[in-house]
């Protein structure tokens, strides 16, 4: 089991590297999740490091970029990633992921890695309370970015390669758990490629506005 983690990691990550060093454009997921030059971005769970470290990237030295995840393990993976790259990012591990170890509105963009199902498979105290905390660090008119797998039709969709909470299934999945937290308008921003993005607004406070464009397609449902 370890060696077949270990071979699809190995996958992604050069099958990213490769997409980041393509001189046509960036790779689709850094493209829709919107993330832009001199960002706060966190991101939250990895998996693929070169995913997350080519989104670390896009803010630049004029951002700052932070990265909770639930291991050791994922942790070393994305510090290596970021050492090869050049890239800086502040690495924290929090075992359950139900906390956030940092300030109120300290960020702009949350960007949640859930292609291996990481929300779908958190009990439900446990995904509720990080969906706060990432609701809680974004300022007012900041977006949270779910990138999960592109749902499968027809029979293959019945069954899925990891285990899924009912509850989650049963109130609109990702949809369903950002607008339970407070996030709206929630959307899926595209199906393409074999990904799924779905984003969620921290609602601007009364008498203020999200700047104009901050989400990939710039309209809002």
């Amino acid at each position: 089991m370890a060696k077949t983690q270990a071979k699809n990691y190995i996958i992604w990550d050069s099958m990213f590297w490769r997409l980041r060093k393509s001189p046509k454009a960036d790779p689709l997921t850094v493209t829709m999740s919107g993330v832009r030059m001199g960002e706060r971005l966190l991101q939250v769970g990895v998996d693929s490091a070169a995913m997350a470290i080519a989104l670390v990237a896009k803010v630049g030295l004029s951002g700052t970029s932070a990265h909770v995840v639930a291991s050791e393990e994922d942790a070393a993976r994305l510090n290596a990633a970021a050492a090869r790259a050049g890239a800086l990012v502040d690495v924290r591990v929090v075992n359950t992921l139900r906390s956030m170890p940092f300030d109120d509105d300290s960020f702009d963009v949350v960007v949640i890695h859930s292609v291996k199902g990481l929300l779908g498979r958190m009990a439900p105290y446990t995904r509720v309370r990080c969906l706060e905390e990432c609701h809680r660090v974004l300022r007012a008119g900041g977006r949270a970015v779910v990138i999960e797998a592109e749902p499968r039709g027809g029979l293959l969709g019945i069954v899925r390669p990891y285990p899924v909470d009912g509850h989650y299934a049963a109130t609109g999945e990702t949809v369903g758990a950002l607008k339970a937290e407070g996030f709206k308008p929630v959307r899926i921003l595209a199906d393409r490629e074999g990904f799924r993005f779905v984003e969620g607004l921290r609602p601007a406070a009364r008498g203020q506005s999200a700047t104009a464009g901050d989400s990939p397609s710039g309209d809002d449902h």
